[in-house]
């Protein structure tokens, strides 16, 4: 079949809007329409030509939701008319990692899903008859995509697609963070620096959880009316103070209980580390940076954690649908963090804006 799509054929340049071809799902697989896709700066990421596991032609995409248009064979929890967000993050329920309880990874499809290609080493688009890679597995920036079950996530029906594309990604990475991976409890102290998506995310999770002192860290100061209808308590603009994690500390009387870093900046995420409580403090990185970053021993033999979390400790399969279901029940906001609404023909246009930081996320439809 065919299939629209924005195509990146080569890093550092505009995605092209051409018409794809598409091959039917193979065993184990779903084709899905697309009805609703996030602009993600992982995507830009990619596409600045700063991963270094980045592939091209390739369809971008990760932060998508649709409708389950066909399955492959062997798919027996999903049928057409389902409606699904991919997972970059799947969840076999098969493997090590998936039946461990202390991760919410999955081995699945690391080795293909890395590469760019399917489960069985090809790619189902193609260009001009030569093949045009897949991106985290998802590749939501073409109207039709063919994803492995186990990357899918079946979610309820009378959920706004064009809204709950973002839990694909950008809702439960922040959200998740605090939830599942820190398991932040009532009444701890929270700093997050960045009050972009994943950072408001971060705060409104933390709100979630109850915690009673929520500290944002930005250059920014236009964002803080945001964060604080989000559930910021503080704001702490770094350009005023000459030591940052020193003066979160004054303020906390010792430090923080748990800390975010949000951005993708290595010197954020050494504040974020010196920023927390000894003895029990605990620092998320969340932000990707291709830099090394360190640290010093005493940090950690004092006490203080540092983790890192992918998809936010999320089981996909498993927990977006719980997400999705805090949206529609009015636990979460996502509709405040989704600035505009664009046709596939501007996705470009998303892209600029992303980088002029105009806004937090935009949404293409199809």
């Amino acid at each position: 079949m065919k299939t629209k799509a924005a195509v990146a054929f080569e890093p550092n340049k505009p995605l092209e809007i051409v018409e794809l071809d598409l091959a039917a799902p193979r065993k184990g697989e779903v084709l899905v329409e697309i009805v609703a896709s996030g602009v993600c700066h992982t995507d830009a990421y990619t596409l600045d030509g700063r991963n270094p596991g980045g592939y091209f032609p390739v369809v971008l995409g990760h932060e998508g939701a649709g409708i389950v248009r066909e399955v492959g064979g062997n798919v027996h929890g999903l049928k057409p008319g389902d409606h699904v967000i991919p997972l970059y993050t799947p969840e076999c329920r098969e493997c090590d990692l998936c039946l461990h309880p202390k991760t919410n990874l999955c081995s699945a499809l690391l080795e293909t899903q890395a590469r760019g290609v399917m489960p069985d080493q090809t790619s189902r688009f193609s260009y001009e008859g030569r093949p045009v890679y897949h991106y985290m597995g998802c590749s939501t920036f073409s109207n039709f995509t063919v994803v492995p079950e186990i990357a899918l996530a079946k979610i309820r029906k009378d959920a706004p697609l064009d809204k709950v594309c973002y839990i694909g990604c950008g809702a439960t990475t922040g959200i998740g963070a605090v939830i599942f991976t820190m398991k932040v409890e009532a009444g701890a102290s929270v700093a997050v620096w960045g009050l972009g998506g994943i950072g408001l995310n971060v705060i409104q999770g933390a709100k979630m959880a109850g915690a009673g002192r929520i500290i944002g860290v930005d250059i920014n100061p236009a964002k803080a009316d945001l964060a604080t209808q989000f559930g910021m308590t503080d704001f702490v603009n770094p350009r005023d103070v000459d030591d940052v994690a020193g003066h979160l500390r004054e303020m906390t009387g010792g430090g923080l209980d748990y800390t975010f870093e949000c951005i993708g900046n290595v010197d954020a995420m050494r504040q974020a580390m010196d920023a927390c409580h000894i003895g029990w403090g605990e620092s998320c990185v969340i932000g990707v940076d291709g830099n090394e970053f360190t640290g010093h021993p005493y940090h950690l033999l004092y006490g203080r954690t540092w983790k890192g979390t992918m998809f936010g400790g999320a089981r996909g399969r498993t927990d977006v649908p719980k997400i999705v279901d805090w949206y529609m029940d009015g636990k979460i906001d996502i509709d405040e963090l989704i600035t505009r609404t664009l046709p596939l023909e501007k996705i470009n246009t998303a892209f600029d804006l992303m980088h002029q930081g105009d806004g937090i996320r935009s949404v293409i439809t199809y």
